[in-house]
């Protein structure tokens, strides 16, 4: 789990429906952390189809069946 500010996080889900041009990120302590899908350009060239199709591993990190590149929970804060 990713330590951050004496508190544990990990990523519980992940939805694109939150506003358009956004993803919404659960964390396991409860928060929503909501970000601009220009953040992430590999994501931003995702149909909204391939975007559905995301995986979480380990609460610490996700990716999408249709590219090859992981992300992490701290990529998700340092916006």
């Amino acid at each position: 789990m990713c330590k951050y500010k004496d508190t544990t996080l990990g990523i519980k889900k992940i939805n694109f429906s939150v506003k358009r041009g956004y993803m919404a990120f659960y964390l396991t302590d409860g928060r929503i952390v909501v970000v601009p899908v220009s953040m992430f350009p590999d994501v931003k060239r995702l149909t909204k189809a391939q975007r559905e199709d995301y995986m979480i591993m380990d609460d610490q990190y996700f990716s999408f069946d249709a590219i090859s590149r992981i992300y992490s929970v701290k990529d998700v804060l340092s916006y």
